[in-house]
């Protein structure tokens, strides 16, 4: 069979979804609260940084830039799902799982090179902090923002044009979003070559990041240890522990899902992994800067300070 154009399916039903009324209204409530933690944490952060000048620094410029990023991450996956956990038929149409599946991808890659970036601005900060503000220009960041968004796009476009051809014979998707590989097992012809290639991609991108990430801060680490005050050390373990702990959840769940040869096997892992990855991932980032980044949590208790001051000057003149 070759691939051509007699995929019929003009939307697919997801099956993961439960049929129970009581679960679904349960899990929509707690969807759409969990979904608007996450955009209200991530606007939160990126408000703070576009109107603090002490923030308008490098560090906060891609901070800023991943929040943006988990906002329109979640935003691929979320709404959607809310859909159809009020709708009688779990339906996607063909053109929207497609396009669901695409940015899903694209933008998780972007995501995994913006933390890379992140883990070179600190090896900058901290191993060459005098040469910091030369190597660290406003237009270096903007060429390495540009590249992550280029780099993702190049990696992900070949994967997703291959599934738009694929013909398709069943419209059930065992999954509660258009990810790849309940895609590809719905698919009419063998799909070897293509998990093949998302495999290669995948690990590709998610261990080459992660290579890099590590490196940076096994050079930072052993920085830290050469700094001879208790007070230096702290302060410079508090500038990368956020980063840290992000990079972790998010390479630890990825690499399990997407780094495998084969992966149809384990769908139902796969589902787990899938909501930490796209609904827990994004809600916790902003609550771990705020509450692991110092200068973060100085500028949001002055700004909070300031708005109970206004508020209070506010009644008192009424």
């Amino acid at each position: 069979m070759t691939i051509g154009n007699w995929s019929t399916v003009t939307e697919f039903t997801l099956t993961a979804l439960p049929t129970l009324l009581e679960i679904q209204v349960f899990l929509f409530v707690g969807l759409l609260l969990i979904y608007s933690l996450t955009a209200t944490g991530n606007i939160m952060i990126i408000s703070l940084i576009w109107t603090e000048p002490q923030l308008q620094t490098p560090m906060y410029f891609f901070l800023g830039n991943l929040s943006f990023l988990d906002i329109l991450y979640t935003t691929v996956v979320t709404p959607k799902l809310l859909a159809c956990l009020l709708a009688e038929q779990k339906t996607i149409s063909f053109a929207g799982c497609i396009t669901q599946t695409y940015f899903y991808f694209f933008l998780g890659t972007v995501e995994f090179i913006l933390l890379a970036v992140m883990s070179f601005d600190h090896y900058v900060a901290i191993c060459n902090p005098l040469r910091y503000p030369i190597i660290m220009s406003s237009k270096a960041c903007l060429i390495l923002l540009l590249g992550c968004w280029l780099g993702a796009f190049l990696s992900v476009v070949v994967p997703t044009i291959a599934v738009t051809r694929l013909p398709y014979c069943r419209k059930e998707i065992n999954h509660f979003f258009c990810d790849i590989s309940p895609l590809l097992q719905v698919a009419c012809i063998d799909t070897h070559l293509i998990e093949k290639i998302n495999f290669i991609l995948s690990a590709l991108v998610i261990l080459s990041s992660l290579a890099f990430t590590a490196g940076s801060y096994t050079y930072i680490i052993c920085t830290i240890l050469r700094i001879p005050s208790v007070q230096g050390h702290q302060r410079a373990f508090s500038t990368c522990a956020s980063h840290i702990t992000v990079v972790s959840i998010t390479y630890g769940s990825n690499i399990f899902v997407y780094v495998r040869p084969n992966q149809n096997n384990s769908l139902d892992f796969d589902k787990v992994a899938a909501v930490l990855i796209t609904i827990v991932t994004p809600l916790l980032n902003p609550f771990i800067y705020s509450l692991r980044n110092e200068k973060v949590k100085e500028v949001l208790r002055e700004t909070v300070n300031r708005i109970i001051y206004m508020l209070d000057t506010k009644v008192k003149l009424t």
